[in-house]
Parts: structure tokens; C-alpha cells; sequence
């Protein structure tokens, strides 16, 4: 009888609850807008012929290897954030390994560490959510292969000083360091290039939230040259599909785009962390596109009563340390204004009351 590797048969499942998901989403950390028009003329122009061709990989890492200022051979063009984290868990990890991260956190950081059959060791953050960098120190042992940090992080919008993951980096010269950087746009500190003095340092970045192009998985790896080499032999030739490539080009060329939407959606963050705090709402200040606050047991109320209205909000109990916490995706103007109005009135709905007026 066939049998799947133990690692694998043990893994957990995640299952994102996608469906049923009619009105306003705010429960993915979506660009609540979409993608630039110039990708949407882009697809228009797309023909047959285009589609009947294996995609070339290569245009494409050139034209996003100018963008971010570094060479193709430091980059590596993937199939969303996933691909890049299971790339490196493919190619660093064996079983008996050890990997750290912090939690809560990105939850395919622990699934494929574990398929590997190395040893996953979390870290709790505290109830501040902070970056635990001392604890981190002290859990690197000469096992440890990879210590992968969400930067901001998610669920919760923490941000880990950067002077701190590289002294983390430099204490594990035998530890991949990964860097998750899916919400740079709203936040604009990254780890890139830094590998190019500490070279078991890799940054990733997505396309799926500023850029508003989740549903073309496209996802970029960087690192040192050496060591991206030896990534790139993991990775299929044809991981991205011809339609994602030939629209790339065009996303990153509406750099205003991208610079609105972001101004739009720190500007709902604070104002967001404005009204929790004139609730008296716990929350944890972030540098993403989304707010984590707690609401004990008005939790789940709050969440049905916000669907009721068409709006769709994340209930993150299920993360370490997130109990009843609720987390709410923040984007266009329009948007972020309605998600408010709604806020304001399921929150006196559940007898919660206003302690400062707004």
C-alpha cells in the first residue's frame, strides 16, 4: 500500500474559508479597488496565440529585476509567496532540522517546514505582539537551518526592527533567513538588498496586495546570486503562467497607482486605530494593510453583525495568542468610510459605548 512521508501525513491543513464571500471583503488583506487599469487593458489585449505559447520566465525577472534596483540573477519570479517559501524550505531543510518562527504568524511558514520532516519551533510574540528577537537568539542551535519572519507581520501588523533581524541573520550563518515582505507598500522599510553582505538572507514580496493581482499569483524571491542558483534549481521553468507575465510589466509601470492606493489605505489604518481607541477597543498598531483588535466575547456578534451588512471581516481566534480578536482589511477611501459607518453601529448594537465622541 502506497504511503505518504509521515511529515506529510501529520501536516496540518489549512483551508482558507473563500467561499460564500458576497459584499465588501475585508477578511483577505485584498486590494478592496483591484489592479491598475493598465493591467486590465493589458488582459484585454491578450490573444490566442499568446496563450498557446510556454511563458517565458526570463523577460519577465529582467523587467522586475530593474524595477527593484538588482541583477536577475539575485531574484527568482514565483507562483505568489507560497512558491518562494516552499522553495526554500525544499532546498535548505532535511528531516531533523530545526526552523523558528514567531507566532502568530503565516501560516504555510510552518506547513512546509513540517513536509520537510524538519522540526518547527514557534516562538510566542507576547501580548504585545512584538518581534521576540531575544528569544529568537536563544532558541539558534547548530540544527537550525531556517528562521522565516512575516515583516509586517500577519495577522497582526508588527513590525521587526531590521537592525535586529540582521544581527539574527549574522548569529545563524548556517540558517536560511527569510523574510516575508508581502506588505511593503504600506509600510517602505525592507531587508533588500542586504544579502549582498549577509548572504543567507532572502526577502520575498508579492503582487497580490498593493498590486491587486492575488488572483495571478505572482510572488518574487530575492537573494544572493550563490545561493539563488541553487533556489532556481527547484523551481519549475514554467511556474508562471504566460497571462501573469505578460501583465507584470504593466503593474509595475503604474507606480502611481500603487502609491495612491497605499496613501489610501494607511490613511484608513490610522483612521481605523483612531476609532478603536475612541471605543476603548484593544488593538495592536500596524504597518500592514489591516488592523488586529480584540473584542472578547462580542467577537463572533460583531463578526455576524458586520456580514449582515455586507461586510466581511476576519475572525483570527484560531492564531496563537489571537482569541477573539477580530482583524478588518483597510483599502480604498470609499471603502474604508463604509466599513466606519458600519463599525460605529453594530459596536453601540452590542452595548459597546463611545468614550470619545468623533
Amino acid at each position: 500500500m502506497l504511503k505518504a512521508r509521515e511529515s506529510v501525513r501529520t501536516l496540518k491543513e489549512y483551508h482558507p474559508p473563500l467561499g460564500n464571500r458576497e459584499g465588501l471583503r475585508l477578511d483577505f488583506n485584498e486590494n478592496t479597488l483591484g489592479c491598475s487599469p493598465r493591467v486590465l487593458e493589458r488582459l484585454r489585449k491578450l490573444d490566442g496565440e499568446t496563450l498557446a505559447r510556454y511563458p517565458v520566465r526570463e523577460t519577465g525577472e529582467a523587467v522586475v529585476a530593474t524595477h527593484f534596483g538588482v541583477s536577475p540573477e539575485e531574484l527568482l519570479l514565483t507562483n505568489g509567496t507560497d512558491e518562494a517559501v516552499h522553495l526554500i524550505c525544499e532546498t535548505y531543510l532535511s528531516p531533523g532540522d530545526e526552523v523558528l518562527i514567531a507566532v502568530p504568524t503565516f501560516a504555510m511558514f510552518e506547513i512546509y517546514a513540517a513536509a520537510t520532516g524538519a522540526k518547527v519551533i514557534s516562538i510566542p510574540t507576547g501580548s504585545d505582539f512584538a518581534f521576540p528577537t531575544q528569544s529568537a537568539f536563544d532558541q539558534i542551535t547548530s540544527r537550525t537551518r531556517l528562521i522565516a519572519v512575516a515583516n509586517p507581520n500577519n495577522p497582526t501588523g508588527a513590525f521587526a526592527p531590521i537592525a535586529d533581524l540582521m544581527r539574527i541573520a549574522e548569529a545563524a550563518p548556517e540558517a536560511a533567513l527569510l523574510v516575508d515582505e508581502a506588505y511593503f507598500e504600506f509600510c517602505g522599510k525592507s531587508m533588500a538588498p542586504n544579502w549582498r553582505g549577509v548572504p543567507n538572507l532572502f526577502v520575498s514580496r508579492t503582487f497580490s496586495k498593493a498590486y491587486g493581482m492575488a488572483g495571478l499569483r505572482i510572488g518574487v524571491l530575492m537573494g544572493n546570486p550563490t545561493q539563488m542558483s541553487v533556489v532556481r534549481r527547484g523551481s519549475s521553468p514554467y511556474n508562471l503562467n504566460s497571462v501573469a507575465l505578460a501583465c507584470l510589466p504593466d503593474a509595475l509601470a503604474d507606480q502611481e497607482f500603487i502609491r495612491d492606493y497605499a496613501a489610501q489605505a494607511i490613511d484608513g489604518r490610522r483612521e481605523l486605530e483612531a476609532e478603536l481607541s475612541a471605543w476603548s477597543i484593544r488593538f495592536w498598531p500596524s504597518r500592514a494593510n489591516f488592523v488586529l483588535f480584540y473584542l472578547g466575547d462580542k467577537c463572533k456578534p460583531f463578526i455576524s453583525e458586520m456580514r449582515e451588512r455586507g461586510i466581511l471581516v476576519r475572525d483570527r481566534s484560531n492564531d496563537p495568542g489571537c482569541q477573539d480578536c477580530v482583524r478588518i482589511t483597510v483599502g480604498l477611501r470609499e471603502h474604508n468610510q463604509q466599513m466606519l459607518l458600519n463599525l460605529r453601529e453594530v459596536l453601540a448594537g452590542l452595548g459597546l459605548r463611545q468614550k470619545v465622541a468623533r
